[in-house]
């Protein structure tokens, strides 16, 4: 019989290359790590950001992309399910947005907001998130929010450079803004969501990443414990 995983796009991120087993615990066991604290500067920043942006043109946000208009910001979006041929598992997408614009063309775009530099490295992560979001858009559950096509995918990068005092005697932060455009490509999106079926459909627990810090955590937890009772053993 087969299976159907979620699939968050945010976990496409950083989770799946920072530790494997906890993204199989995650999905298909629903056994999430605890979440870290995200200091509340970063959502009022990402508040302000997409309030100022609310009903304005794209070509506010760069004048690489087409006039049109902010479609919508944080919705929660799905897709239908995909089969993967080879497993015959299923999987579907879900995870909120965070920017959706609308071009005069008729096609849409789809953009992450970010608040610090974007090292190339990240790149590809962030390209899977974007790509997810796209797939999901164009191929949305009855009942979800659909848009097609999406013609523009990326980042728009606010970084702090100087802390400034304006003539009215109020403190503001200069920015630099970059403008990271992200190159569609759905084949090898797919390509990697074949990857993550078949990581998924395995019986076998993957290894921790040896970066985890959770793993680490409970590796060390399990450790002590297994220490402390053997030492109540040797005691009785």
């Amino acid at each position: 019989m087969s299976e159907i995983y979620k699939l968050s796009p945010s976990d496409f991120g950083f989770l799946y290359d920072e530790c494997k087993k906890c993204f199989y615990h995650k999905v298909k066991h629903g056994l999430n790590r605890p979440r870290g604290i995200m200091p509340s500067i970063f959502t009022k920043i990402d508040g302000i950001m997409k309030d100022h942006f609310e009903g304005k043109s794209p070509k506010d946000i760069t004048d690489d992309l087409p006039n049109g208009r902010v479609e919508f910001g944080d919705r929660w979006i799905q897709s239908k399910p995909f089969t993967d041929r080879k497993t015959g598992n299923k999987c579907f997408i879900k995870g909120k947005t965070d920017t959706v614009l609308g071009f005069d063309d008729m096609s849409y775009g789809v953009v992450d907001f970010k608040t610090s530099s974007v090292k190339g490295s990240n790149v590809e992560k962030y390209s899977r998130q974007l790509h997810a979001y796209t797939l999901a858009l164009e191929n949305a559950a009855e009942g979800k929010p659909s848009l097609s096509p999406i013609s523009r995918i990326g980042l728009f990068v606010v970084e702090p450079n100087k802390f400034l005092k304006d003539d009215n005697n109020e403190y503001i932060f200069k920015n630099i803004v970059k403008w990271q455009e992200i190159e569609r490509n759905d084949e090898k999106f797919f390509d990697f969501l074949r990857e993550v079926m078949s990581l998924l459909s395995n019986d076998k627990v993957p290894a921790a990443g040896s970066n985890c810090t959770h793993c680490q955590f409970v590796k060390n937890t399990n450790d002590f414990n297994a220490g402390v009772k053997s030492v109540k053993e040797i005691a009785l």
